[in-house]
């Protein structure tokens, strides 16, 4: 391709406008492997810019291993993407965990519902002798097909809820491709879209879902995907309503797929609303097990338009080819016995107290916290690093905020707290993350 040729294809004019272009036009092999760019002075002349900024887009294409500078051989197309070294979710792990640690967004192991019956009762057939068995057991998918908020096409079982995502992301983003999410986000969302060379654009959430008018003037660009977690949001813990979801499902363009994330699925309060009731030919739902019945437990199901799932499909048959259909056979078993719903509803019913107790105990001192469901609370506070100090001193661990937003800077600064950990002591927890909140800039005193 002739540099003026390349020169009518750019809309943007900065660096990183440049590099989604060209990273367009690798992906629909415009440009295929092996051709020759021109340098950057050439390039920077003809786009009217200067060469710092082409230099610069040049830099981001080759961190995603895009193109590759071969000396006096030029630069040329490569197309051997990279991941980013750089983790978000990594800097969520304590590195001192404290003598309360209140950072991890995991369940109480000790509301975990034993696996002992499970492991010693399978229902059918548990002799799998074949590897042309059907990937998802006919057991599992029915109790599937008969609590999935939509009528969906074909199901697949996967390795989690993070292993659906990740698979998703690969088969739906390529590089350059606008993608929306709620802001803040989990921070492993972000993590894998980065390593995609997504665009992240961010949408503010609210008590009912996503904020129309920003959601509106994002979606004319048609994004690629619109990232969702339609309950128990993490951080914030928000909850997607119907009238809010058929407001998105009118604005949706038909090129956008949905991708929704119902992590703790069974240990939610608030009932499941899903895109794929009113989109279900751009809905991908992802219900996650993990959460509610052990981490070693990592399955997770998931429904995709045809479009999605076929890729889907063939790239596992490359590797694992399907999840332990044991596991499966354990699944059917803990979802089916009567001990073992009666245990993840004990659970759901002591999370969402434990939820309630810590809120009430900041609302004590002034301190409201939003949202409505899941493990943890989204706590505003003055200043983020000081408020982890001072409770680290104090010997509480908590998460710091500003990985869940997109491009690592808040709106206003906030900590997250694993209120699914707390057993007692919320009164003298609520007074320290009040004071940690305010970092002492007055007397607290209770509310009257």
């Amino acid at each position: 391709m002739h540099t003026a040729e390349l020169v009518e294809r750019m809309t943007e004019r900065d660096a990183s406008g440049i590099a989604r272009c060209l990273a367009g036009l690798i992906h629909d092999r415009a440009l295929p492997a092996g051709a020759r760019l021109p340098t950057v002075r050439k390039l920077a002349t003809a786009l009217g810019v200067s060469p710092t900024t082409v230099s610069e887009a040049w830099q981001e294409l080759q961190r995603h291993g895009l193109i590759e500078a071969r000396g006096r051989a030029g630069t040329t197309v490569s197309y051997d993407p990279r991941p980013a070294a750089e983790s978000r979710f990594g800097s969520l792990q304590p590195r001192r965990p404290g003598r309360l640690d209140l950072s991890t967004g995991t369940p109480d192991p000790a509301l975990l519902p034993s696996l002992r019956p499970a492991m010693t009762t399978a229902p059918g057939d548990a002799r799998i002798s074949s590897y042309f068995d059907p990937p998802v057991l006919p057991e599992l998918e029915a109790l599937l097909r008969a609590d999935w908020p939509y009528e969906a096409g074909e199901l697949m079982v996967v390795d989690g809820a993070m292993d659906a995502m990740e698979r998703v992301i690969a088969e739906t983003v390529r590089y350059g491709d606008t993608v929306l999410v709620e802001n803040p986000t989990f921070p492993a969302i972000l993590d894998l879209l980065q390593r995609a060379g997504a665009a992240v654009v961010g949408i503010p959430p609210g008590p009912d879902g996503p904020d129309l008018e920003p959601l509106r003037e994002a979606l004319a660009g048609e994004p690629a995907c619109l990232i969702l977690q339609p309950r128990a949001h993490n951080p914030t813990g928000h909850r997607l309503t119907g009238r809010r979801a058929a407001g998105i499902a009118a604005l949706l363009p038909e090129r956008t797929i949905v991708i929704e994330d119902d992590h703790s699925a069974a240990l939610c309060q608030s009932p499941l609303v899903s895109l794929g009731g009113h989109r279900p030919e751009q809905t991908v739902h992802i219900r996650g097990f993990s959460k509610a019945l052990g981490p070693d437990l990592r399955l997770a199901a998931l429904s995709a338009p045809p479009a999605v799932m076929r890729p889907l499909v063939g790239r596992r048959q490359l590797g694992p080819a399907w999840s332990s259909r044991l596991l499966q056979a354990m699944l059917v078993n803990l979802l089916t016995s009567d001990v073992s719903r009666a245990e993840v509803a004990a659970a759901r019913a002591a999370y969402a107290e434990r939820r309630l107790r810590l809120t009430t105990a900041l609302a004590a001192y002034g301190i409201a916290v939003e949202g409505h469901d899941g493990f943890n609370l989204w706590l505003p506070v003055r200043d983020e690093s000081a408020a982890l100090v001072h409770l680290a001193g104090h010997g509480v661990t908590v998460a710091p905020g500003s990985p869940f937003w997109v491009n690592g800077l808040p709106h206003a600064p906030h900590i997250r707290i694993t209120a699914a950990c707390v057993t007692d002591g919320f009164d003298e927890l609520g007074l320290l993350l009040a004071e940690a909140a305010q970092l002492g800039s007055y007397a607290l005193r209770p509310a009257r």
